[in-house]
């Protein structure tokens, strides 16, 4: 493999992969032919800009969460939550599918860049936020679109967001986080989807997309490169201004340092074999039901008497 392979296809990656554990039923990912777009009106620097992402605060007692930690299903979220942008946060990303092997999640700075963009709107780039936004991962696409995306439009709206940048982490976040840029877009809110996920949110259909051709993780950068996050951020800035019409991707000229073997690696079934690929039915069974338990726990009606 040299560096000029194609990106990993995920969508059929993920397909085969869950095929071999044993899984009949394929996913069936969101696709839209139509996209919705809204132009920024205004100067950068008039521009009130939020930050959503798919990772999660830092829950102690429900186990591994830092660096080079397991797949954790008890760390998901369910639920739209808000942050500061004025102070610092403890967000981690154990809880979804990202590229275990290749990256060691030790530099928040690839997922959540909230530090990184606040010294931008301090230098004046643009108006950040009030707040920064939690977006949950759910493969249930009808969730994404009636509860959650429009209640991360209320909040933006609140806030009197004018753009948005989503950094997306694991496949399932790419689409959910596609699917709430294409409510803000339809609400006008201008917005770019940070990802390295490419055919799910080109699948999917959104306006703008930054591609990072790296490992699941990364969206917002090299871990433990300032410049290559600087960069980043500022590719994703340029296009919230330059695009001119949906479906407008840019692929970020940074590569990923060393071999580009990890392209191989990812879910990949012809990489295990009958006893490796047993073990991760059984992990994958016990993180589905884990997942689902607190699904149901986070969006259970809640009845008060009076």
């Amino acid at each position: 493999m040299t560096a000029s392979q194609p990106p990993i296809a995920y969508m059929a990656r993920t397909r085969a992969y869950y095929l071999a554990l044993g899984y009949a039923n394929p996913y069936a990912w969101a696709h839209y032919d139509t996209v919705p777009f809204t132009p920024l009106d205004r100067a950068l620097a008039a521009t009130r800009l939020t930050l959503v992402t798919t990772a999660a605060p830092f829950q102690p007692g429900k186990g591994e969460q830092g660096p080079g930690a397991p797949y954790n299903a008890a760390a998901k979220f369910y639920q739209v939550y808000s942050g500061d942008t004025a102070t610092d946060h403890d967000l981690r990303i154990a809880h979804v599918a990202i590229d275990r092997q290749h990256t060691t999640m030790t530099d928040s700075g690839t997922w959540f860049p909230l530090p990184r963009l606040r010294a931008l709107a301090e230098q004046g780039e643009f108006l950040l936020a009030g707040r920064f936004h939690g977006f949950p991962t759910n493969r249930s696409q009808r969730q994404t679109l009636a509860v959650d995306a429009p209640e991360l439009l209320a909040r933006c709206r609140a806030d009197g967001v004018q753009a948005a940048l989503l950094v997306a982490n694991c496949p399932v976040c790419h689409q959910s986080l596609a699917l709430a840029a294409r409510h803000l877009e339809a609400n006008g809110i201008a917005t770019v989807v940070l990802g390295c996920a490419r055919d799910v949110v080109e699948h999917c259909g959104v306006p703008r997309l930054l591609f990072s051709d790296f490992p699941l993780g990364n969206a917002a950068g090299r871990p433990h490169d300032p410049e290559a996050q600087q960069q980043t951020l500022r590719l994703a800035l340029d296009l919230l201004l330059q695009a001119t019409a949906p479906r407008t991707t840019w692929q970020s000229p940074l590569a990923w340092p060393g071999s580009p073997d990890w392209k191989l690696d990812y879910a990949n079934p012809e990489r295990l074999d009958p006893a490796a690929l047993a073990g991760l039915r059984q992990e994958a069974e016990a993180a589905r039901l884990t997942a689902r338990q607190l699904r149901d726990d986070s969006l259970a009606p809640t009845f008060c008497s009076l």
